[in-house]
């Protein structure tokens, strides 16, 4: 069984801000794959289901991000779930937004609900990165964080979440390559047709040389002019 966590702040009011992605990715998921209802648990929000035959639960905290770890940790030991078997979505200003990113162990970053967790379970549990962007410049932080996407986002910000949705399975089966693959699928998909720009030439073939022009046959000499003298011993030849 897989505890999924998406990270966010509790209430409407930072419903759509940028540090709640990982709130959005778990709403996406419980709603494509048949969850059930969220329940108040774990000073968080959980909501159970299935991907197929492998269990699953979807966990929110709301202990405001920088408390997160402690609802992490108590749905854990309910459920009596490894560090191992943990998966967080979070925001990541390190990359540009609709980039998505696995990651197992390291480091927070200074991301507030990570620290929080890495305190109350350790650093060994698995993440996805849903890229929001930088504001360039690290006193701008807070305030971008906690500002809602615009509406210039939507359209990158929908194609990730359908396709975090998308391989969701794969993800709690362990398979990064087909989850990543899902995720690409929806934000950069191939192009209509074959997806190049037509078929590639045999590398033998090669472009037929003009026909030579056939060499002018030396006429006969009737064809010559000739004297009436050459005429008469042609006769006779």
């Amino acid at each position: 069984m897989k505890l999924i966590v998406g990270l966010g702040n509790p209430g409407a009011k930072y419903a759509r801000n940028r540090h709640n992605i990982g709130f959005m990715a778990l709403d996406r998921i419980a709603d494509d794959h048949g969850f059930g209802a969220w329940k108040g648990k774990f000073q968080g929000s959980v909501s159970e289901g299935r991907f197929g035959s492998d269990r699953a639960v979807l966990l929110k905290p709301e202990t405001f991000m920088n408390n997160s770890g402690q609802s992490v940790q108590a749905a854990m030991k309910f459920y009596k779930i490894d560090p191992a078997d943990v998966i967080v979505f979070h925001d990541e200003l390190d990359l540009a937004p609709g980039r998505v990113k696995c990651k197992t162990g390291g480091g927070h970053a200074g991301h507030n609900g990570l620290r929080s967790i890495h305190a109350h379970i350790g650093a060994e549990y698995d993440r996805v990165r849903m890229g929001i962007g930088h504001p360039g410049h690290k006193d701008a932080v807070a305030g971008y964080v906690l500002r809602d996407f615009p509406k210039a986002d939507e359209g990158w910000l929908d194609d990730v979440l359908r396709g975090v949705s998308d391989g969701a399975a794969d993800l709690a089966r362990g398979d990064t390559g087909r989850f990543m693959n899902a995720v690409a699928l929806r934000v950069a998909p191939p192009r209509s047709g074959t997806g190049s720009k037509g078929p590639k030439k045999p590398a033998e073939a090669q472009p037929k040389p003009a026909p030579s022009k056939p060499v002018p046959s030396k006429p006969e000499p009737e064809a010559e002019a000739q004297s009436p003298l050459q005429k008469l011993m042609h006769r006779f030849r």
